[in-house]
């Protein structure tokens, strides 16, 4: 397993010492922003829990048959795919037979087939009988559901069955950025273990020693407002480079050099035209902050904030994406022509 992250190790050790202690209950909530690594985590105590060296301390042996087999899960058959070629499942192959993971799977009997949205009670049902039976390794049995805010209703209420008849031995670990769409019934039921963004310093040595520029890494710092794991995706996923480009195009509709057509054609050339509006309606809000001793133009720039996310949807409909972007564009020049 690849190391922790500092921000990530301290949350798990601190439930590695709950669970050492007996502290730590059949329910948990791994809650927190987005790309903090939640799921790594999660995983980390999984494989702390099934693993057979249990005098190893809060790190799993990794040479026992669990900590192999947990390692050995990428290794096997190529997981199902999406139609857009990247992974149908978050975690590859499960394949320690005590841990059970749930996320987004296919809807075969669609057609044609695709991925559900949410997950759904067949799923949370099928979880619930493997809890129930006795653990293969004779340890424990642990499930992950991630993203936990994808359970649908039916699915929340068969799973705060399983959460109200805890079995010795056995936990399940919901991983949600967005915990508020979880039932309160279920929150009430799980301890959190909550992921919070860490010092910005420590975040820049972080991102540092993963071998990006130090120019870079200050940049997407501040553009993520200090958030390492997004801007660690941004910058490893040319992000970063295409938000350069979007402040480079509205810079020069908002001074009148960039023809508007030409422009917005450019930017819905290809599949990046919904995230260059949302990079664009981002750069319009750090536009609005900068400028708050100017009332009028910081709510010219919170409407085209609006404006751009409403744009952004439309992408998705029928109409033209560059008309849409065309009249976006042009409202920007708009807010840039006024005085002050």
């Amino acid at each position: 397993m690849s190391a922790l992250a500092p921000w990530q190790l301290r949350v798990h050790d601190r439930a590695a010492a709950a669970l050492d202690a007996g502290r730590l209950g059949h329910g948990l909530l791994l809650c927190g922003p987005p790309r903090l690594g939640k799921r790594e985590v999660a995983e980390r105590l999984a494989a702390r829990v099934l693993c057979e060296d249990t005098g190893s301390g809060m790190a799993p042996c990794g040479q026992c048959r669990s900590c192999r087999l947990i390692a050995a899960r990428s290794q096997l058959d190529p997981p199902e795919v999406r139609p857009d070629g990247s992974p149908a499942h978050p975690w590859g192959h499960p394949a320690h037979p005590d841990l059970l993971l749930v996320g987004h799977a296919w809807n075969h009997k669609a057609r044609p087939p695709r991925m559900r949205t949410e997950i759904v009670i067949d799923q949370v049902r099928a979880l619930g009988e493997q809890m129930a039976l006795t653990p293969q390794y004779g340890r424990a049995k642990v499930a992950i559901i991630d993203p936990g805010e994808a359970v649908n209703t039916a699915a929340a209420n068969a799973l705060l069955k399983t959460l109200e008849e805890p079995v010795p031995g056995r936990y399940l670990w919901i991983v949600a950025s967005e915990p508020a769409r979880l039932p309160a019934t279920i929150r009430s039921r799980c301890q959190k273990l909550e992921f919070r963004l860490p010092p910005r310093a420590e975040a820049r040595e972080w991102l540092l020693g993963q071998g990006h520029a130090e120019a870079d890494v200050d940049e997407a710092l501040e553009a993520t407002r200090g958030h390492p794991g997004q801007a660690h995706a941004w910058m490893r996923e040319g992000v970063l480079e295409l938000r350069r480009e979007v402040a480079r195009g509205l810079a020069d509709a908002g001074a009148g050099r960039a023809a508007v057509p030409e422009l917005a054609q450019a930017w819905t050339a290809d599949a990046n035209g919904p995230l260059r509006l949302q990079l664009a309606a981002d750069l319009a809000l750090a536009q609005a902050s900068a400028n708050l001793t100017d009332p009028a133009r910081t709510r010219s720039l919170a409407e085209w904030f609006d404006r751009a996310n409403k744009a952004r949807d439309l992408l998705q409909s029928t109409v033209r994406a560059d008309l849409v972007v065309v009249e976006l564009l042009l409202a920007w020049r708009a807010v840039h022509a006024r005085p002050g």
